[in-house]
């Protein structure tokens, strides 16, 4: 019974609209209904700007984390904490709290990932900030680094224990669903990245670019 509550718990904590909620209270503003529509991040950053959508990002990942981390705050070894994780991210894709319909997964996968192999994490966010320097794409960032993830998932453990001291099956097969995931919920970033329209954030070599063309 309690294994069952937590795994509502992780629902629920998923299911919490950060975005929404932040752009509503403190801006009076619907996301659903500018910029892209899309309740997550980047979203927030381009309709509310930095300051509410850092704090979105924290607030997303942080859901993810605290999620995998359940079974640990009380005590249960019988279940692996990923599934906690897995519940967060479906939450978060299909919130109760907002009809069904949610972000990208991104941010939650992403905290996900801090509960269970914090070094992994870093990496994947080094490489994230990396990406978005590059090309100043919030999609093309988040594509590459579920990508990696499910290739480093088989290679670290091997090769760079530090990142990820153990092989865990279980693991690589939710990094490979959720890239097959998050890349379907990019479907429409990726046809405007490949008609060279995607939008494109206020930092990063792309950006620059984009703005001396101007």
């Amino acid at each position: 019974m309690k294994i069952i509550l937590l795994f509502i718990v992780a629902y629920l904590l998923g299911s919490i609209p950060s975005g929404l909620w932040i752009g509503k209270f403190f801006f009076h503003i619907d996301l659903r209904k500018h910029g892209s529509g899309n309740m997550g991040t980047t979203n927030t950053f381009r309709v509310l700007g930095k300051k509410a959508g850092f704090v979105v990002f924290i607030l997303d990942v942080a859901k993810g984390t605290i999620a995998t981390l359940l079974p640990t705050f009380f005590h249960i070894t019988t279940i692996n904490p990923l599934w906690f994780g897995v519940c967060a991210i479906i939450g978060h894709t299909f919130p109760i709290f907002a009809h069904f319909k949610g972000g990208k997964a991104v941010a939650t996968s992403a905290g996900m990932l801090l509960g269970y192999a914090p070094h992994f994490f870093l990496v994947a966010f080094l490489l994230f900030i990396t990406i978005i320097y590059l090309t100043s794409m919030v999609s093309v960032a988040s594509i590459l680094c579920m990508i990696m993830v499910s290739i480093g998932s088989f290679i670290f453990p091997k090769y760079v224990p530090w990142i990820l001291p153990h092989f865990n099956s279980l693991f690589s097969t939710i990094a490979i669903v959720l890239t097959i995931f998050i890349i379907y919920r990019h479907r429409d970033n990726i046809k405007r990245i490949m008609n060279g329209t995607e939008n494109k954030v206020s930092f990063g070599l792309g950006y620059k670019k984009e703005k001396k063309k101007s």
